[in-house]
Protein backbone atom coordinates (compact mmCIF):
# COMPACT_ATOMS: atom_id res chain seq x y z
CA UNK A 1 0.00 0.00 0.00
CA UNK A 2 2.80 2.54 1.18
CA UNK A 3 4.28 1.98 -2.53
CA UNK A 4 0.64 2.14 -3.95
CA UNK A 5 0.13 5.47 -2.74
CA UNK A 6 3.58 6.90 -3.74
CA UNK A 7 2.43 5.60 -7.55
CA UNK A 8 -0.18 7.53 -7.20
CA UNK A 9 1.44 10.93 -5.85
CA UNK A 10 4.11 10.29 -9.21
CA UNK A 11 0.24 10.41 -11.48
CA UNK A 12 -0.61 13.58 -9.52
CA UNK A 13 3.37 14.97 -11.26
CA UNK A 14 2.79 13.56 -14.28
CA UNK A 15 -1.41 14.12 -15.15
CA UNK A 16 -3.68 17.12 -14.38
CA UNK A 17 -6.57 16.12 -11.98
CA UNK A 18 -4.94 17.31 -8.46
CA UNK A 19 -5.75 20.68 -7.22
CA UNK A 20 -6.89 24.13 -7.95
CA UNK A 21 -4.52 25.18 -10.27
CA UNK A 22 -6.19 28.22 -11.15
CA UNK A 23 -5.02 30.08 -7.81
CA UNK A 24 -2.04 31.89 -8.10
CA UNK A 25 1.29 31.23 -5.88
CA UNK A 26 0.26 34.02 -3.74
CA UNK A 27 -2.85 33.03 -3.18
CA UNK A 28 -2.12 29.29 -2.88
CA UNK A 29 -2.81 27.83 0.82
CA UNK A 30 -1.97 24.08 0.30
CA UNK A 31 1.47 23.62 1.71
CA UNK A 32 4.47 22.16 -0.25
CA UNK A 33 4.91 18.48 -0.62
CA UNK A 34 7.98 17.09 -0.66
CA UNK A 35 7.75 13.89 -3.00
CA UNK A 36 11.81 13.29 -2.57
CA UNK A 37 15.16 14.65 -1.10
CA UNK A 38 18.44 14.17 -0.55
CA UNK A 39 21.67 13.51 -2.23
CA UNK A 40 23.71 11.87 -4.74
CA UNK A 41 27.51 10.66 -4.69
CA UNK A 42 29.44 10.53 -7.96
CA UNK A 43 31.76 8.16 -8.01
CA UNK A 44 34.55 8.19 -10.99
CA UNK A 45 36.24 4.37 -10.10
CA UNK A 46 36.51 4.23 -6.24
CA UNK A 47 36.66 7.80 -6.19
CA UNK A 48 33.96 10.00 -5.26
CA UNK A 49 33.90 13.20 -6.91
CA UNK A 50 30.91 15.18 -6.65
CA UNK A 51 27.86 15.24 -4.82
CA UNK A 52 24.30 16.32 -5.68
CA UNK A 53 21.51 17.59 -3.23
CA UNK A 54 17.88 17.40 -4.47
CA UNK A 55 14.45 18.00 -4.04
CA UNK A 56 11.34 17.55 -5.64
CA UNK A 57 8.23 19.28 -4.28
CA UNK A 58 4.87 19.90 -5.64
CA UNK A 59 1.97 22.08 -4.76
CA UNK A 60 -1.59 22.92 -6.47
CA UNK A 61 0.86 24.98 -9.29
CA UNK A 62 2.92 21.78 -10.33
CA UNK A 63 6.78 20.82 -9.47
CA UNK A 64 9.83 22.31 -9.03
CA UNK A 65 13.12 20.55 -9.09
CA UNK A 66 16.07 22.23 -7.31
CA UNK A 67 19.86 20.52 -7.17
CA UNK A 68 22.99 21.80 -6.39
CA UNK A 69 26.13 20.02 -7.68
CA UNK A 70 29.36 20.53 -6.34
CA UNK A 71 33.09 19.06 -7.20
CA UNK A 72 36.27 19.28 -6.11
CA UNK A 73 39.66 17.91 -7.39
CA UNK A 74 43.12 19.50 -7.00
CA UNK A 75 42.69 23.13 -7.67
CA UNK A 76 39.70 22.58 -10.17
CA UNK A 77 35.99 23.16 -8.42
CA UNK A 78 32.99 23.31 -9.72
CA UNK A 79 29.38 24.60 -8.50
CA UNK A 80 26.32 24.49 -10.03
CA UNK A 81 22.71 24.77 -9.15
CA UNK A 82 18.81 24.29 -10.86
CA UNK A 83 15.62 24.76 -10.78
CA UNK A 84 13.00 23.28 -13.03
CA UNK A 85 9.32 24.41 -12.54
CA UNK A 86 6.69 21.98 -14.23
CA UNK A 87 2.75 22.28 -14.47
CA UNK A 88 0.66 20.03 -13.07
CA UNK A 89 0.60 18.66 -16.41
CA UNK A 90 4.19 18.61 -16.54
CA UNK A 91 4.93 20.85 -19.14
CA UNK A 92 7.97 23.40 -18.77
CA UNK A 93 6.91 26.38 -16.77
CA UNK A 94 10.77 27.62 -16.35
CA UNK A 95 13.95 26.32 -15.73
CA UNK A 96 17.40 28.06 -14.53
CA UNK A 97 21.10 26.84 -13.89
CA UNK A 98 23.21 28.96 -13.36
CA UNK A 99 27.23 28.36 -12.71
CA UNK A 100 29.21 30.25 -9.96
CA UNK A 101 33.27 28.01 -10.74
CA UNK A 102 34.72 27.67 -12.45
CA UNK A 103 33.48 30.13 -14.64
CA UNK A 104 30.03 32.75 -14.21
CA UNK A 105 27.51 32.32 -16.10
CA UNK A 106 23.31 31.50 -16.23
CA UNK A 107 21.06 30.56 -18.57
CA UNK A 108 16.88 30.26 -18.73
CA UNK A 109 14.25 28.12 -20.44
CA UNK A 110 10.64 29.50 -20.91
CA UNK A 111 7.93 28.67 -23.46
CA UNK A 112 7.67 30.93 -25.87
CA UNK A 113 4.26 30.68 -28.06
CA UNK A 114 4.91 26.64 -29.34
CA UNK A 115 8.39 27.00 -29.10
CA UNK A 116 11.15 27.09 -26.36
CA UNK A 117 13.50 29.68 -25.84
CA UNK A 118 17.09 29.65 -23.82
CA UNK A 119 18.79 32.94 -22.88
CA UNK A 120 22.23 32.29 -21.69
CA UNK A 121 24.19 35.30 -19.78
CA UNK A 122 27.95 34.77 -19.78
CA UNK A 123 30.46 36.20 -17.23
CA UNK A 124 27.69 37.88 -14.82
CA UNK A 125 26.61 40.15 -18.03
CA UNK A 126 22.73 41.51 -17.95
CA UNK A 127 23.04 40.62 -22.13
CA UNK A 128 21.14 37.68 -22.98
CA UNK A 129 22.56 35.15 -25.78
CA UNK A 130 18.80 33.97 -26.87
CA UNK A 131 18.38 30.69 -29.20
CA UNK A 132 14.97 29.46 -29.92
CA UNK A 133 14.08 25.22 -29.99
CA UNK A 134 11.69 23.68 -32.36
CA UNK A 135 10.01 22.13 -28.94
CA UNK A 136 6.44 21.82 -27.29
CA UNK A 137 6.75 22.83 -23.76
CA UNK A 138 6.27 19.20 -23.31
CA UNK A 139 9.93 18.38 -23.69
CA UNK A 140 11.94 17.06 -20.77
CA UNK A 141 15.01 18.72 -19.62
CA UNK A 142 17.85 16.33 -19.28
CA UNK A 143 20.51 18.47 -18.30
CA UNK A 144 24.46 17.90 -17.55
CA UNK A 145 25.53 17.17 -13.99
CA UNK A 146 22.10 17.16 -12.42
CA UNK A 147 21.18 13.77 -12.11
CA UNK A 148 17.67 14.22 -10.41
CA UNK A 149 16.06 14.91 -13.46
CA UNK A 150 17.03 11.12 -14.52
CA UNK A 151 14.53 10.35 -12.14
CA UNK A 152 11.78 12.66 -13.28
CA UNK A 153 12.25 11.27 -17.09
CA UNK A 154 11.57 7.72 -15.13
CA UNK A 155 8.43 9.07 -13.52
CA UNK A 156 7.14 10.09 -17.15
CA UNK A 157 8.11 6.47 -18.42
CA UNK A 158 6.64 4.92 -15.40
CA UNK A 159 3.42 6.71 -16.05
CA UNK A 160 3.04 6.45 -20.06
CA UNK A 161 4.23 2.29 -20.21
CA UNK A 162 3.46 1.29 -16.81
CA UNK A 163 0.46 0.30 -14.17
CA UNK A 164 0.46 -0.31 -10.80
CA UNK A 165 -0.55 -4.09 -9.64
CA UNK A 166 -0.92 -5.77 -6.81
CA UNK A 167 2.38 -7.46 -6.48
CA UNK A 168 3.83 -4.79 -7.94
CA UNK A 169 5.14 -2.58 -10.77
CA UNK A 170 3.64 -3.84 -14.09
CA UNK A 171 5.43 -2.89 -17.32
CA UNK A 172 5.54 -4.91 -20.58
CA UNK A 173 9.02 -6.56 -20.61
CA UNK A 174 11.67 -5.05 -23.75
CA UNK A 175 9.08 -1.81 -24.52
CA UNK A 176 10.48 1.32 -25.69
CA UNK A 177 9.49 4.63 -24.83
CA UNK A 178 11.01 7.59 -26.76
CA UNK A 179 10.91 10.83 -25.16
CA UNK A 180 11.94 14.74 -26.19
CA UNK A 181 14.80 16.30 -24.21
CA UNK A 182 16.74 19.41 -24.24
CA UNK A 183 20.42 19.59 -22.75
CA UNK A 184 20.52 23.56 -21.81
CA UNK A 185 24.26 23.07 -21.19
CA UNK A 186 24.86 21.88 -24.62
CA UNK A 187 22.00 24.00 -25.66
CA UNK A 188 20.71 20.62 -27.77
CA UNK A 189 17.58 18.21 -28.16
CA UNK A 190 17.88 15.04 -28.60
CA UNK A 191 15.14 11.85 -28.27
CA UNK A 192 16.14 9.27 -25.65
CA UNK A 193 14.76 6.17 -25.07
CA UNK A 194 14.20 4.61 -21.97
CA UNK A 195 13.43 0.38 -21.44
CA UNK A 196 12.41 -1.77 -18.38
CA UNK A 197 14.54 -4.67 -17.99
CA UNK A 198 13.03 -6.54 -15.07
CA UNK A 199 14.16 -6.87 -11.33
CA UNK A 200 17.74 -6.55 -10.46
CA UNK A 201 20.08 -7.46 -7.16
CA UNK A 202 22.38 -4.89 -6.72
CA UNK A 203 24.55 -4.06 -3.60
CA UNK A 204 24.25 -0.47 -2.18
CA UNK A 205 26.04 0.54 0.79
CA UNK A 206 27.43 -3.11 1.07
CA UNK A 207 23.68 -4.46 1.26
CA UNK A 208 21.84 -6.41 -1.46
CA UNK A 209 19.04 -4.90 -1.97
CA UNK A 210 16.30 -6.11 -5.29
CA UNK A 211 15.63 -2.86 -7.74
CA UNK A 212 13.90 -2.25 -10.93
CA UNK A 213 16.62 -1.57 -13.20
CA UNK A 214 16.10 0.81 -16.21
CA UNK A 215 17.92 1.53 -19.59
CA UNK A 216 18.17 5.06 -20.88
CA UNK A 217 19.81 4.88 -24.33
CA UNK A 218 20.79 8.06 -26.25
CA UNK A 219 23.33 9.68 -28.88
CA UNK A 220 25.57 11.11 -26.55
CA UNK A 221 25.83 7.63 -24.55
CA UNK A 222 23.68 5.23 -22.57
CA UNK A 223 22.83 4.44 -18.64
CA UNK A 224 21.47 2.06 -16.69
CA UNK A 225 19.81 3.10 -13.50
CA UNK A 226 17.80 1.64 -11.02
CA UNK A 227 14.29 2.25 -8.92
CA UNK A 228 13.39 0.97 -5.55
CA UNK A 229 9.86 -0.01 -4.53
CA UNK A 230 9.03 3.86 -3.64
CA UNK A 231 10.00 4.67 -7.57
CA UNK A 232 13.06 6.70 -6.35
CA UNK A 233 16.43 6.90 -8.34
CA UNK A 234 19.05 4.43 -6.07
CA UNK A 235 22.07 4.44 -8.47
CA UNK A 236 23.05 5.21 -11.99
CA UNK A 237 25.93 3.99 -14.26
CA UNK A 238 26.94 5.26 -17.05
CA UNK A 239 29.08 3.19 -20.12
CA UNK A 240 31.45 5.64 -19.58
CA UNK A 241 32.22 4.53 -15.75
CA UNK A 242 30.74 7.18 -13.87
CA UNK A 243 28.25 5.61 -11.07
CA UNK A 244 25.91 7.78 -9.20
CA UNK A 245 24.38 6.12 -5.94
CA UNK A 246 22.12 7.87 -3.59
CA UNK A 247 23.96 8.54 0.06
Amino acid sequence: MKSFRFFLSICIVIFLFALNAAQSRASEKVQLKVLDSGSFGVFNGAHRVATETFSIRQDGQGSVITSEFKSEQGEQKADQSSELELTPSVELRRYEWKELSPDKMNAVVEPNDAFLIEHVFFGGSDKAHDQNFLLPPSTSILDDYFFIQREVLAWKFLATACRQQNNGLGCPPNRQVKLGTLNPHARSSMLVSIEFTGKDKVMIHGSERELSRFVLKSETGDWAFWLDDQFKLVRLLGDNGVEVVRD
